[in-house]
């Protein structure tokens, strides 16, 4: 339980931080899902997708330098990615034994489309609409609910950019090529296609059955259209 509400608070923390500058998106599907919906300009696509990718990779290293000293005392420096000793799934998600790939994959489009919903749902200034201050609160209760009730099959990765960029580190850094061939790299590209086909979905479902179903604002007269408009009823 406290690795999910850890990952509840992180996120409310990271939104707190950028979400006064990009929206606070930290997910590639996310960011993909606000270009689809026009909320995000697409030329920012590519500038996000690069700092959210960079960001968990030197994540992953600062972990790895953290624990250091821990990690060598724990597997005598030799580095495994499952079995007794295994460590690789400290940075990256690998699914349980019993799940199959059909099974994993729509793991984690339901765990994304679920995410989406209620990031639409806390951002909609035309639902809720809570205060930005309680914004990022919400988005890390939700995230820990997700992880508490999603986490066994997949380890609710539901972002790409947590998953890959800290895979390819471990790759590199010593446990080998393992985290990606296991099971006949059957596995690996699943939480990074999964959430992006999810994040699509959740937001469909959400426009469809919620987004399109609030009243269009009344618009409000500009400064000056009174008289605008009474000039050209007397000049009639």
């Amino acid at each position: 339980m406290t690795i999910h509400i850890a990952s509840g608070i992180a996120l409310a923390m990271a939104v707190y931080a950028a979400g006064g500058v990009t929206g606070g998106h930290v997910n590639p599907s996310i960011t993909l899902t606000m270009c689809i919906l026009g909320r995000t300009p697409w030329r920012y696509l590519p500038v996000y997708w690069l700092g959210q990718y960079t960001g968990s990779f030197l994540a992953a290293v600062v972990l790895y330098g953290e624990y250091y000293d821990a990690l060598n005392a724990y597997d005598g420096g030799v580095r495994a990615v499952f079995g007794i000793n295994g460590t690789a799934g400290l940075w990256t998600t690998f699914p349980a034994e019993f799940v199959s790939v059909g099974n994993g994959f729509f793991d984690q489009i339901v765990c994304t489309a679920l995410l989406l919903m209620c990031v639409l749902s806390i951002f909609d200034p035309k639902n809720m609409n809570p205060s930005n201050g309680l914004i990022p609160i919400a988005l890390g209760a939700m995230f820990t609910t997700l992880g508490m009730s999603f986490g066994v099959n997949f380890g609710y990765a539901v972002n790409p950019a947590r998953d890959l960029a800290p895979r390819v580190f471990v790759a590199i850094a010593g446990w080998g090529t393992e985290v990606f061939s296991f099971k006949n790299y059957s596995y690996f590209w699943i939480p990074l296609l999964g959430p992006h086909c999810g994040s699509i979905i959740g937001a469909a479902i959400y426009q469809i059955f919620v987004g399109v179903h609030f009243p269009e604002p009344e618009k409000k007269h500009k400064p000056g259209n009174f008289l605008e408009n009474t000039s050209s009823s007397m000049e009639r």
